[in-house]
């Protein structure tokens, strides 16, 4: 069938060259393939496009947001959906338990990779021992798109829990902006005090945004 020999050119094509000369409708409609069989992907790809725009918003798109797309069924959406958080996933499992974070761009590129398609804004922490090795990190507050509340005492107990002799906090900002707010300035404040009362050195706070990172160590913004 022609829709056959067109599906296995595409793919013989990525096989050869990979995606980087693939047009951004091209990309979807190679994803699309693995949910959608027997059917011309090309003129849904299109459509996706042109309602999100671009392929970073069709992927970073609601399911149901995405079912309302003529063509575009649950396994489709559920696939599309899928990839930011296993972007995520493949990006902070490449770091190693043992790796040492040793300096602010180790941290904040760290950081960044915890945070690879969120959405809404939500607070984290990474725990180091003496020598600065990871032993755990983790998101510890959910919030919304443009706000968390990072409480003291959640932070502390998470810390306790995994006996962090060093931590560096780190949140996103889903609206791109790296600088720190008045409520990031307090509240990192109240949490260095109170992690300090109990032998805990806070390295950093990193901001995240996209695939960019702001220190408010190098801020001078820890106290």
């Amino acid at each position: 069938m022609t829709h056959d020999g067109h599906r296995q050119r595409m793919k013989s094509r990525y096989m050869k060259e990979g995606l980087d000369s693939f047009a951004p409708h091209e990309v979807l409609e190679l994803l699309l393939y693995y949910a959608i069989p027997r059917r011309d992907i090309n003129e849904l790809a299109h459509r996706l496009i042109d309602h999100f725009g671009s392929v970073a918003n069709v992927l970073d798109a609601d399911i149901e947001d995405l079912k309302q797309i003529d063509g575009i069924g649950e396994n489709a959406a559920v696939l599309l959906n899928l990839i930011p958080s296993l972007s995520r996933v493949y990006t902070s499992s490449k770091w190693d338990r043992n790796t040492s974070l040793l300096s602010t761009n180790a941290i904040g590129e760290y950081a960044v990779s915890m945070y690879v398609g969120k959405k809404n804004e939500e607070f984290g922490i990474i725990c180091l021992d003496s020598n600065r090795r990871i032993h755990y990190s983790g998101i510890i507050i959910k919030g919304t798109v443009n706000q968390t509340e990072a409480y003291p005492r959640v932070v502390v107990s998470e810390v306790l829990k995994h006996n962090a002799v060093n931590v560096v906090l780190m949140h996103n900002h889903p609206s791109g902006s790296l600088i720190p707010s008045q409520s990031d300035r307090e509240a990192t404040k109240n949490i260095v005090a109170a992690l300090e009362a109990i032998g805990v050195h806070v390295i950093d706070h990193i901001i995240v945004a996209g695939d960019r990172f702001n220190s408010m160590s190098s801020l001078d913004m820890l106290r």
